[in-house]
């Protein structure tokens, strides 16, 4: 009872911070994401066990990717961040310098830069209709996760990949979906700077794409052995755990409204 408890009160907590920065704050959305991309990538290399110089250079990488907006400006600053990052193994006579290099790409270009989107999804447009994208991406990815984990515990029969996640099932990835393209339906409803059918695209590929998000972090916790991936949250795990599905869906989103501004609907 205490678990469930925790579980729901922290949970609350989450999605009503979440929520409230992103409706009414652009700035506060900028910090929150700043912090959970530093925390993360923490977290990333507490539990790789990487050495403390490569968390400091992978914090500094996440906290300038988050930073800057301007691809053709930050990336070429961040390649030299990540060069010295790599020089300095010459230096500190590691014992696994390649293992090191891996960690300190790995959090760059998988936690901190998908993070870092955020920020350049509330800069394609007016904040008055950016942020109910961004709130659709977190929207879509509880819906999904709702949908997927009551179908699945209802009729869920068919494992999806036993292996890596045991309580995963077919039947439940077509209640995720259905969830999901019922919260695209609700935001056409109200956001009217894309249709229907835009909508109905942007939900279901945040869906796909968190799945196959929240099946590459059970892979890599399997992989190393432990459950959660942390203690951000009583009852939820650790950072990595909520923000699994984001870290390749948000990307993702990104992607298709540049698709959307190219192609006229």
């Amino acid at each position: 009872m205490n678990e469930f408890i925790n579980r729901t009160i922290f949970g609350a907590l989450y999605v009503g911070v979440v929520v409230f920065c992103i409706v009414f704050s652009q700035t506060a959305t900028n910090y929150l994401f700043l912090a959970v991309s530093l925390a993360a990538v923490i977290e990333f290399h507490k539990l790789m066990k990487s050495p403390i110089g490569t968390m400091l250079w992978s914090m500094v990488a996440a906290a300038f990717i988050h930073l800057s907006n301007d691809f053709f400006v930050s990336f070429p600053i961040l390649v030299l961040i990540l060069i010295g990052a790599i020089s300095a193994e010459l230096f500190r006579k590691a014992e696994d310098p390649i293992r090191n290099w891996g960690n300190i790409l790995i959090s760059a270009g998988m936690i901190a830069w998908p993070l870092s989107l955020m920020n350049q999804i509330l800069e394609m447009g007016e904040w008055s209709t950016t942020r109910f994208i961004l709130l659709a991406l977190f929207v879509c990815i509880w819906a999904n996760d709702s949908g997927a984990y009551c179908v699945g515990s209802l009729i869920g029969k068919h494992k999806m990949i036993p292996r890596v996640s045991p309580g995963k099932s077919w039947e439940g990835l077509v209640g995720g979906f259905i969830f999901s393209l019922i919260a695209g339906y609700v935001f056409s409803l109200f956001v009217k700077e894309y249709n229907l059918l835009q909508w109905l695209i942007i939900a279901f590929t945040i869906s796909l794409s968190g799945t196959f998000g929240d099946l590459l972090e059970s892979l890599f916790k399997r992989t190393i052995g432990v459950k959660d991936s942390g203690k951000f949250l009583p009852g939820h795990g650790g950072v990595l755990d909520r923000f699994d599905s984001i870290l390749l869906a948000t990307p993702t989103l990104w992607l298709l409204l540049q698709l959307f501004e190219i192609i006229q609907w």
